[in-house]
């Protein structure tokens, strides 16, 4: 579950520590933030978002929906990811992604087109600067303290170029938005490359309960065709209605070979979006 935005928690009264301790008193297994620099919307920089909700619990995983480490130094990147493992008690989820708008790389002053090659030095370098070996980096060799152990590497997109960083350099796959027919395609992919039971997270928006301002499935996929859906793909996307429905949308992914659900939750009231989730949870 993605823990709220600064919108939200203004709109809610709720902050990212409240938000985590009520995601993980509900029984949800994980809680996630997003990584953006500069998108136009206001957003809490990844690291602290999952620290402060790391400490204000004890069990829940923290999850980041996707980390984009590209954009960064990379043994920077790594000593972020490292305190971040070892401040939650190796809770630290890692999903890794190359995405965001051109704004964001610019931002960070990396040209957009380096993206891939960044990515997959990161993803190759990232286990041993963790882990506290040396590395050699540009600079020279660079040695991480403390060492800590390495988080699931789960590599964000639906793309067949992310499905084959993930056969190569993850621990598992992360695509978002994603139909179960495609997730299943994606799935053979990875098999064929050697990974007979990968570990597959997908990001989803969800939308539960018929309260009033709760928007309905069309209204997501309205939002959700923006990001390059076909109109007909879209509206079935959303993952709405009551606990029963939804059980029965999330139990097709799993059926296609999702292990994982990271969801976005959209509704008049934070915490009942939880709460009707853990019900969902429950019931699966």
């Amino acid at each position: 579950m993605i823990l709220p935005s600064p919108a939200v928690q203004h709109r809610d009264g709720l902050g990212l520590a409240a938000a985590a301790r009520h995601a993980e008193d509900a029984g949800l297994d994980s809680v996630w933030h997003g990584d953006h620099l500069a998108t136009g919307t206001p957003t809490v920089e990844c690291t602290i978002a999952l620290a402060v909700a790391a400490t204000a619990t004890t069990r829940i995983a923290v999850g980041a929906s996707v980390f984009v480490p590209a954009i960064r130094q990379l043994a920077w990147a790594a000593k972020l990811l490292a305190s971040l493992q070892l401040v939650s008690g190796g809770r630290l989820l890692l999903g890794i992604g190359s995405g965001g708008g051109r704004a964001q790389w610019a931002a960070a002053g990396v040209p957009f087109e380096e993206r891939g090659p960044r990515t997959e030095t990161a993803l190759r370098l990232l286990p041993h600067l963790l882990a506290g070996e040396p590395v050699a980096l540009p600079g020279g060799e660079v040695t991480l303290a403390p060492g800590v152990t390495v988080p699931p590497l789960w590599v964000g997109n639906a793309s067949a170029v992310a499905i084959d960083r993930a056969a190569r350099l993850g621990d598992g796959w992360f695509p978002s938005l994603i139909t179960p027919e495609a997730l299943a395609a994606g799935r053979e992919r990875l098999v064929a490359a050697g990974r007979p039971a990968p570990a597959i997270a997908i990001g989803a928006l969800t939308a539960l309960g018929v309260a009033p301002g709760t928007p309905t499935r069309a209204e997501l996929a309205a939002g959700i065709a923006g990001y390059r859906h076909a109109a007909p793909d879209a509206a079935r996307l959303p993952i709405t209605g009551g606990p029963d429905e939804a059980a029965a949308r999330i139990a097709e992914y799993a059926a296609h070979g999702a292990t994982h659900l990271v969801t976005g939750l959209s509704g008049p009231d934070w915490r009942t979006q939880v709460d009707l989730l853990a019900e969902v949870r429950r019931r699966l």
